[in-house]
């Protein structure tokens, strides 16, 4: 806990005198973080904005959501000749693949 306070005061030290400022801060967040929830909620918030800055200067890719890709599983699972609207599950389909 001291660490973490100490680190917070050498980052805003560094921040008008040279050195890694923000770098020092974050650490000294990262540490409080295990004891405050006001320090894990500003962890959250730097990570989100930076985050956010990141999408914002390289460009974001366009992911699909999660039940997008689980279904394109499922369907390059099926083998040709399988209707896709089966309601065979996925387990049941290794378990019959095994014994074959």
């Amino acid at each position: 806990m001291v660490a973490g306070f100490t680190l917070l005061l050498a980052g805003g030290v560094m921040l008008v005198t040279p050195g890694p400022g923000w770098l020092v801060i974050v650490l000294g967040l990262g540490l409080l973080a295990a004891e405050f929830v006001w320090a894990r909620r500003l962890m959250d918030r730097i990570k989100h904005e930076g985050d956010r800055i990141k999408a914002t200067v390289f460009g974001k890719a366009e992911m699909p959501p999660e039940s997008v890709q689980a279904e394109e599983l499922v369907v390059k699972d099926t083998e040709p000749g399988e209707r896709e609207g089966s309601t065979e599950s996925l387990g049941d389909r290794a378990s019959s693949k095994e014994t074959e």
